[in-house]
């Protein structure tokens, strides 16, 4: 049941999904918008994704193309190739690391408005350019860093950092702590819940899966039941950590 208008959050696999799925029908249109938007941002990538192929110049109109690794006189023209693709390659990493989380961790914070029955703000996907930038490319090169650490040990404990950290941007754009206090409180909400994270991953590789065969536009309403779940599990475990503890009734005489 839901009480005072708000939705049954219970930590757990299948309550999360269950709320995830009643916020994703309450808010479909606007959160659809910000999935778009999310799509729309990180598809600068694609075309910083520059690939060189000695075989591409047999193409070009002039006859360089043909003469290439034959001569020393090619090496000044494959330098100023390799140039062009390390700049590129530059800029698809700086727009990684100091663009694209902004605009993560601010769809991030629209989904739990939205698990809260707040009216999504879409000025979150910008906020954080005017306000808690820092803290949120240092969050987010830290967690990077230590899951990537964890995955060159042996792989699992990677996994474990990164289930466990999986709060790490709610927890930055909702409670506006610095990157090590975010991780920390990560730890410290995950604790117990690491195994539904997992699991939760998991099974969103299949519904990820299931939205492509839907004609490629079910990605859509799968994406959305997707970060609605998630948000639904962080709201509902920090509520549940922070549930005052009630005092014991006083023994009467």
């Amino acid at each position: 049941m839901e009480t005072n208008n708000e939705y049954r959050l219970v930590p757990g696999f299948g309550n999360s999904f269950s709320a995830g799925w009643r916020v994703m029908m309450d808010n479909f249109l606007r959160l659809f918008l910000v999935i778009i938007i999310l799509a729309i941002v990180t598809s600068p990538l694609k075309m910083f994704d520059f690939k060189f192929n000695m075989s591409d110049l047999h193409n070009l109109p002039w006859s360089l193309g043909h003469n290439f690794g034959h001569g020393m006189d090619s090496l000044p023209v494959i330098g100023a190739f390799g140039l062009f693709a390390a700049f590129f390659g530059l800029l698809a990493m700086l727009y990684t690391f100091l663009v694209k989380p902004v605009f993560e961790y601010g769809g991030s914070m629209i989904f739990v408005q939205a698990v809260r029955k707040i009216k999504p703000d879409f000025e979150y996907l910008i906020k954080g350019f005017m306000q808690n930038y820092l803290h949120i490319i240092l969050a987010n090169l830290l967690v990077v860093a230590l899951v990537v650490l964890g995955l060159f040990a042996l792989i699992i404990p990677g996994i474990i950092i990164g289930c466990r950290l999986a709060f790490v941007s709610y927890i930055i754009m909702d409670k506006k702590l610095d990157p090590i206090e975010a991780v920390e409180l990560s730890w410290k909400l995950t604790r117990g819940h690491g195994w539904q994270i997992f699991f939760m991953g998991f099974v969103s590789i299949f519904i990820v899966i299931f939205g492509l065969c839907l004609l490629i536009v079910g990605i859509f309403p799968a994406l959305i039941w997707i970060s609605s779940s998630f948000a639904a599990l962080y709201e509902s475990v920090l509520r549940e950590k922070e549930k005052p503890v009630e005092a014991p009734a006083a023994e009467t005489v």
